[in-house]
C-alpha cells in the first residue's frame, strides 16, 4: 500500500497533466463546440480569434454575415466560455511543463501570457462588436490592436509547444538510453 501511494505521489504532476488534458478534451467536446454553434456558418471563419492575424475586411465580413442573434451568441461566447476554454489550455500546458521541466518554472510564462493575451484578445472583440452592433461600423484602431495581439497570442502558443516538444523529447532520449535492469 505505501509502494502505491509513493509512486501516485511521485507521479502526482503527470496524473495532473493526464487529468487536465482529459478535460481539455471534454471541454472542447461537450462545451466548447455546442456553445459555438449558434454563431457558426457553414463557410467562411467561425471565429476571430483561431486566424493568425485580421484585417478590417475580415472582421467586418464576420460581423455582416450574422444576424444579431449571433452576434450577441458570439459574445456570450466570447465572455464566458472561451475564457474558460483559455484556463483550461492553460492549466493543460503548465502541468505539461511542469512534468517535463520540474525546476524551470520559468517556462509556465509563456502558456500563462498566451491565456492573458487571449482574454486581452477576446475583450477587443468585444469593444469592436459592441461599436460595430451600435453604429454598423469598426474601428480600425481596435482591429489593428486586436489582430496584434492575436499573432502575439498565436506566437505564445507556439512557443508553448515548442517547449512541451521538447519536454517530450528529453523524456523519451531519457527513457531510451536509461540503463536496462536485468
Amino acid at each position: 500500500m505505501i509502494k502505491i501511494i509513493l509512486h501516485f505521489k511521485n507521479n502526482r504532476i503527470l496524473y495532473l497533466a493526464i487529468s487536465f488534458t482529459i478535460v481539455f478534451f471534454f471541454y472542447i467536446t461537450y462545451i466548447l463546440a455546442p456553445f459555438s454553434n449558434c454563431f457558426k456558418l457553414e463557410t467562411g471563419a467561425n471565429s476571430l480569434g483561431v486566424s493568425f492575424s485580421y484585417s478590417i475586411e475580415l472582421v467586418k465580413n464576420f460581423f455582416e454575415s450574422r444576424n444579431k442573434e449571433q452576434l450577441l451568441c458570439y459574445s456570450v461566447f466570447l465572455q464566458i466560455w472561451d475564457v474558460i476554454f483559455a484556463f483550461v489550455y492553460t492549466l493543460m500546458y503548465t502541468s505539461w511543463i511542469m512534468y517535463f521541466f520540474q525546476n524551470k518554472r520559468l517556462f509556465l510564462i509563456a502558456p500563462i501570457l498566451c491565456m492573458i493575451t487571449d482574454w486581452a484578445e477576446n475583450y477587443l472583440e468585444l469593444l469592436m462588436l459592441e461599436t460595430y452592433l451600435n453604429s454598423s461600423s469598426i474601428s480600425e484602431l481596435l482591429v489593428s490592436i486586436g489582430s496584434g495581439i492575436n499573432s502575439f497570442k498565436w506566437i505564445l502558443s507556439s512557443i508553448t509547444f515548442l517547449i512541451i516538444l521538447v519536454g517530450i523529447m528529453i523524456k523519451l532520449k531519457t527513457f531510451l538510453t536509461k540503463p536496462k535492469l536485468r
